[in-house]
């Protein structure tokens, strides 16, 4: 059953700071002093809270005005704020199911997201080429980012950036992110690129056609359309120089590929297959490695150096991850959203889609699962640093030993299979 946030009075410590400070209080789709307007949420806004969002905003705007920020600009910004329970709400909890990277890159790599994306490498040609002339990051890459961030400018996100990061800030997991963004976004407030109730973006604070956080536009954006001023919400010319300029500071080669798809011969070694295992192309090409068509690595990838990636372990298709990979994950540091780049990517350039199959009978664990996994292959002797539910290296080191002692391929891929062997196991 869903509660309602509390109502409170006409003056509360809350009201005292805002009519100190010349502000005023939000209006009905806030969730503090809305008189009438109940919300109804998971989370309930107490009047213990509001006094403490009081005093948060208090020592807030004393470190603003000390990071350079004027009274004027912390007003403007301030106008009117409240608490977006939706983003408390969204920020404590985490997903108790785990997509499948299949099912993940079944949506990312959909036909509509793969036509709308050829159609506006067609109507943007022009702009492409003076992306690629001044960047050096290949057209195909700026198209698959921008599909996947925002689906081509059509899904920008309509929360207030300022509403959601104050949120952020006030409390919970991602407080010092929440601060440290919400001054860089007052700091773009008041360079004139934006004013703060044009200022939306997601729950998180992600920003315009390419999703950048206030931090990361402060270092990257560009006014690529040169009108001026740096206007990512509005231009997509901005938001994609912003992409091609971040990625070219982040290492970007052009002419050298992300990804590619490889066969493994027969015994191999799933324990080589991690982020900190990085070999030439030469040296995994002696170890049996093949492309997805049984060739061997063209002349240009030979030389460059890569790691394996099984992301649905030995069953499923096998990749080596080249230096433009760990670009992308500058962008996302989520492996299926770096494969996504690079497959849709590698579409608009008229390249293979993934050759191999993918195990859709293995089912990856839930969050309560992977935290029972863990304290089971930590009881039974196997280390995994904690249990958090974030299978990393240490689960995966762990997942690699306890299969090694069942003589199974040693890939770190949890699923539900592996789970029971290890129930019966702490038995």
């Amino acid at each position: 059953m869903r509660r309602k946030t509390t109502r409170f009075g006409a003056f509360t410590p809350l009201s005292a700071f805002l009519l100190a400070t010349g502000l005023t209080l939000g209006g009905a789709g806030g969730a503090l002093a809305q008189k009438g307007q109940p919300v109804e949420d998971d989370i309930v806004v107490t009047p213990a809270m509001e006094e403490r969002l009081s005093s948060w905003l208090t020592g807030f705007r004393r470190d603003a005005l000390a990071e350079g920020i004027t009274s004027s600009t912390f007003n403007r910004a301030f106008q009117g704020i409240s608490l977006d329970v939706k983003v408390l709400e969204l920020n404590q909890k985490q997903p108790e199911f785990v997509r499948p990277i299949w099912g993940y890159l079944g949506s990312a790599l959909s036909d509509k997201r793969k036509a709308d994306g050829a159609e506006q490498l067609r109507a943007n040609r022009k702009l492409f080429d003076r992306l690629e002339e001044r960047y050096g990051v290949e057209r195909e890459v700026l198209a698959a980012i921008w599909g996947l961030e925002t689906h081509y400018g059509t899904f920008m996100g309509s929360r207030s950036v300022i509403r959601s990061l104050t949120t952020l800030a006030f409390e919970g997991r991602r407080a010092d992110f929440g601060r440290t963004q919400l001054i860089a976004a007052l700091k773009i407030i008041q360079s004139g690129d934006i004013t703060p109730k044009a200022m939306n973006g997601s729950w998180a604070g992600a920003m315009g056609h390419t999703q950048f956080i206030p931090t990361t536009y402060l270092e990257h954006a560009v006014d690529f359309d040169g009108d001026g001023r740096r206007n990512v919400w509005v231009s997509a010319a901005d938001g994609l120089g912003s992409a091609a300029n971040y990625l070219k500071a982040s290492g970007w080669d052009r002419g050298d590929p992300a990804v590619r798809e490889v066969k493994l011969p027969g015994g191999f070694d799933y324990a080589l297959a991690a982020r900190s295992i990085n070999k030439t192309g030469e040296e995994w090409q002696a170890l049996g490695l093949r492309t997805a068509s049984g060739d061997t690595l063209p002349r240009r990838e030979r030389g460059l150096e890569a790691y394996l990636i099984v992301p649905a372990g030995h069953r499923g298709p096998a990749f080596l991850a080249y230096p433009n990979f760990r670009t992308i994950l500058r962008y996302n540091n989520a492996t299926s959203y770096a494969m996504a780049v690079s497959y849709l990517a590698r579409h608009f350039a008229g390249e293979p889609a993934i050759q191999g199959t993918w195990p859709t009978d293995e089912r990856p664990l839930t969050l309560s699962e992977a935290k029972e996994m863990q304290t089971k292959l930590t009881a039974i002797g196997f280390n995994t640093g904690g249990v958090d539910g974030i299978i990393g290296p240490m689960s995966r080191k762990a997942i690699r030993g306890f299969q090694g002692s069942l003589g199974q391929p040693q890939d770190g891929f949890a699923t539900e299979k592996l789970l029971e062997k290890i129930r019966a196991a702490a038995r």
